[in-house]
């Protein structure tokens, strides 16, 4: 299944992409996506934090399947001042 990926603030910087489409097998959860996301982009591997995910704009835990799910925004930390 196709899942519109987007990212957010840092990780534009560390993917080199705003949005990218990721082939996944049914069944896949949010940490497995991150996984393939992982292997596509090396330096996702280093993050020392897990960005919050949304699955369709609803802020989901990466034990969430995305069954049905079209888009997943990866976003990272955000800090107030």
């Amino acid at each position: 299944m196709k899942i519109e990926v987007r990212f957010f603030a840092s990780l534009v910087e560390q993917t080199g992409a705003t949005v990218e489409v990721v082939d996944v097998p049914e069944g896949t959860d949010v940490e497995g996506l991150w996984s393939v996301l992982e292997q596509r982009h090396p330096s996702l591997a280093a993050i020392r934090y897990r960005p919050m995910a949304a699955c369709d704009l609803v802020y989901a835990d990466w034990g969430k399947s995305l069954d049905g799910v079209r888009e997943v925004a990866f976003l990272p930390p955000v800090s107030g001042g």
